[in-house]
């Protein structure tokens, strides 16, 4: 008897330990609701913890960064460019208690955040220009006013419009991209304190026309290319023109100046030769007379030479007479 007395007392102690007691995870935190009411403060660190048996009950809460992915929806900017806007952001439960009490659960967090965070980048977007919510810096701007600067210096003529032009089509920004970013955050925080909720980060995460409006854009930026493609074409074949007639210029100079020094050169030989027989004919007049008729034989004289002379021809006077 006193054995069995004694098997359901140890029971009974399991059962109000078991009910008294409960484990926080790392993950996790805890709040102890008795008949509906939340009586604690909320309990963040893990482990083994106590409450009264039976009559109090927990609730447990995420620790960790939770997520929030928004509808993408239409927006017009400020440049009146409508656009799909996809927003995503990273969430926690900065006040458990507080959280118990107005959300209850993630869904209804889930809900809260839809409406302000949604409400609040539609406001954000709609009042800057499409420009600040596509870049975060003005660095390309300025890349391209570096190498417009470095055209500028260069002799070459015709490209500088050409970057101007394009130069012309990138706005400058005074905002950007992750600074709409925190735009957002700071007045959502505001506006989730109330609910316990502490909004970490929100990103655009995409951003795009509508498709109404794609298509033309797409044909805009078509057009603008190929436009700019055929001034840069135009501009290259003046600039080929340009070195071509300078080639050819610069071909004819060679040219003329080869065929001055070849006829000054074939003019000093004939100097030469004429002096050479000169003094050969001043020296032996007969012998130079005899290699004149032997070069006149040998340019007329060939093999496919047909003359017609008589026999007294002085022509044929070394063949009839001899040396």
């Amino acid at each position: 008897m006193k054995s069995s007395v004694y098997l359901i007392a140890a029971l009974l102690a399991v059962i109000v330990v078991y009910s008294a007691s409960y484990r926080v995870r790392e993950e996790h935190q805890a709040l102890i609701v008795q008949f509906g009411r939340i009586v604690s403060e909320p309990i963040t660190a893990s482990g083994l913890h106590w409450k009264l048996p039976f009559i109090q009950d927990v609730r447990f809460y995420e620790k960790r960064l939770l997520t929030w992915d928004g509808d993408p929806e239409q927006i017009p900017t400020k440049d009146k460019k409508y656009i799909l806007v996809d927003t995503t952001a990273r969430w926690k439960i900065s006040d458990a208690a507080k959280y118990a009490r107005v959300v209850i659960n993630e869904y209804g967090a889930q809900n809260k955040l839809n409406g302000i965070i949604d409400g609040i980048t539609r406001d954000t977007i709609s009042s800057h220009n499409l420009v600040e919510s596509v870049r975060n810096d003005n660095q390309i701007l300025e890349d391209r006013i570096k190498q417009s600067a470095e055209q500028k210096q260069r002799e070459e003529a015709g490209t500088e419009n050409i970057d101007e032009e394009i130069m012309g089509e990138i706005e400058a920004i005074e905002v950007g991209r992750e600074e709409l970013s925190r735009i957002i955050i700071k007045r959502a925080q505001e506006e989730l304190k109330v609910f316990g909720i502490e909004l970490v980060d929100v990103q655009l995460r995409r951003i795009a026309y509508v498709e109404s409006v794609q298509e033309k854009v797409y044909q805009r930026m078509i057009s603008e290319r190929l436009r700019i493609a055929e001034k840069i074409k135009s501009i290259g074949k003046g600039e080929s023109a340009k070195i071509t007639g300078k080639i050819n210029k610069d071909l004819k100079a060679i040219e003329s100046d080869a065929l001055r020094r070849s006829e000054i050169i074939m003019g000093e030989a004939e100097g030469q030769a004429i002096d050479i027989y000169a003094k050969k004919l001043g020296q032996d007049p007969e012998f130079y007379e005899f290699s004149r008729t032997l070069e006149a034989y040998k340019k007329t004289l060939t093999k496919r030479s047909n003359l017609l002379l008589s026999s007294d021809s002085k022509f044929l006077k070394l063949f009839r007479d001899g040396i």
